[in-house]
């Protein structure tokens, strides 16, 4: 198949989406199919770049979206005439949109005018988000209503969508968004090699714990990800400031940066020697700091589907969440950690954790085997059997039912 990929966020910007996207070209093109990418120009210029030794990739001019209280993202001024010569030189079949902006949008204008199916994926609940950015944090003063109708009107007209969870997927069957949109639930992935890569020897996974200031008999409750207020990393700190006072052997590690970072630090500070910040780590080290910890923790209800949680499955590490749909293919309770109904109810299950070593291993090793199930190559052969389908079926009606259907039926490879 020839597949173009759309997005507003790609290299060199980082983030979740911008993982996604490039994983997703990844395994696509190991499966044999070409892939071909359409983003922003954060240099103020049409651009076709070199990437993977092909020209595929097609930039629009962009300017920055930090006006709108949103940095390090961009918007495209689409050049409409270019993007048809770019997708019909490459004899693209099929659109993915990874975004709602200004490019998904182009999505939906190509798929018009050369008769070939779009499809989007739904990565975030601008529901939980919008009040943070929009308007430089003023977001608040927007009705929600009005959130709602601008996110139906960006993912209408798209032939499916994909959801990265159930969560993702019930959300947009809501009467008030786009519940006649077929469309099927296909989790996020993660490369494991990435993390074969960083693995390091018991000794420097000590020697590191030591640096930081953790004891060798020391439990290690470990936050990695943005230091932000939507992520409930407030609420977080008070779990452990409440459980650190109750067994010494407890020490927090929060990996990562962002705007509460320095509030969290000045509530915490006369525990500075018990609740550890390590600020920015670059990306290429981010992965061996999961190493250091001994279960992974997050109150965060804003998740459509976590990175993190995948990645602490993969490092072998018990979960601890507060419920949300979101995690139900990740997190098993009583098998691989536990969900909390409550901040409060997060206190016995960490308490529990830190005094029973036997259990932690035994819910590290169902973390592992679950893991499996959200391999890229996993993540590859559901979404190329989503493609099929939809192109089988395109422009003729398809219901929920069959894509399901279509996902579900691959299985794990032995």
């Amino acid at each position: 198949m020839n597949i173009a990929l759309f997005s507003d966020s790609f290299l060199p910007t980082k983030s979740g989406i911008v993982t996604v996207v490039l994983q997703l070209q990844r395994i696509l093109e190991a499966m044999g199919h070409n892939v071909v990418i359409v983003t922003t120009d954060t240099h103020d210029k049409y651009i076709e770049e070199k990437f993977s030794g092909k020209q595929n990739i097609l930039r629009m001019k962009s300017f920055s979206s930090a006006m709108c209280g949103v940095p390090d993202q961009f918007i495209s001024i689409v050049d409409k005439k270019r993007l048809i010569a770019f997708l019909k030189e490459h004899n693209v079949e099929l659109i993915h949109s990874h975004t709602e902006f200004s490019i998904g949008q182009s999505a939906k204008f190509a798929s018009k005018e050369l008769g070939i199916p779009a499809i989007a994926t739904t990565h975030t609940l601008w529901e939980d988000f919008y009040k943070y950015y929009l308007l430089f944090g003023f977001g608040w003063l927007i009705p929600l209503k009005i959130i709602r109708r601008i996110v139906r009107w960006m993912y209408r007209d798209f032939y499916a969508l994909i959801g990265v969870s159930k969560k993702a997927q019930e959300y947009f069957k809501r009467p008030f968004m786009l519940p006649q949109s077929p469309s099927a639930v296909i989790p996020n992935a993660l490369d494991d090699e990435i993390f074969l890569r960083h693995a390091i020897s018991k000794e420097k996974i000590q020697s590191a714990r030591e640096e930081l200031g953790i004891k060798k008999d020391d439990v290690v409750f470990l936050f990695l990800g943005r230091v932000v207020y939507e992520k409930r990393v407030d609420e977080l700190l008070d779990v452990f400031l409440r459980v650190i006072q109750k067994n010494e052997h407890i020490k927090i590690l929060f990996v990562g940066d962002g705007l509460a970072l320095q509030g969290l630090k000045k509530k915490s500070a006369r525990f500075s020697d018990r609740i550890i910040f390590t600020g920015y780590v670059p990306w290429r080290d981010v992965h061996s700091f999961y190493q250091l910890g001994d279960v992974y923790v997050t109150a965060s209800l804003s998740e459509m589907h976590s990175m993190t949680v995948l990645e602490a499955l993969m490092s072998g590490l018990p979960v601890v969440v507060r419920y949300d749909a979101s995690y139900s293919d990740t997190v098993f309770h009583g098998q691989n950690g536990y969900f909390a109904n409550s901040d409060e109810e997060m206190d016995g299950y960490l308490l529990e954790l830190a005094s029973d070593e036997g259990q932690r291993k035994a819910f590290g090793e169902r973390s592992l085997e679950i893991s499996k199930m959200f391999s890229l190559e996993m993540f590859g052969r559901r979404t190329v059997a989503f493609y099929k389908k939809v192109l089988d079926a395109y422009p003729n009606e398809i219901s929920d039912a069959e894509l399901q259907e279509t996902v579900d039926a691959v299985e794990v490879e032995e």
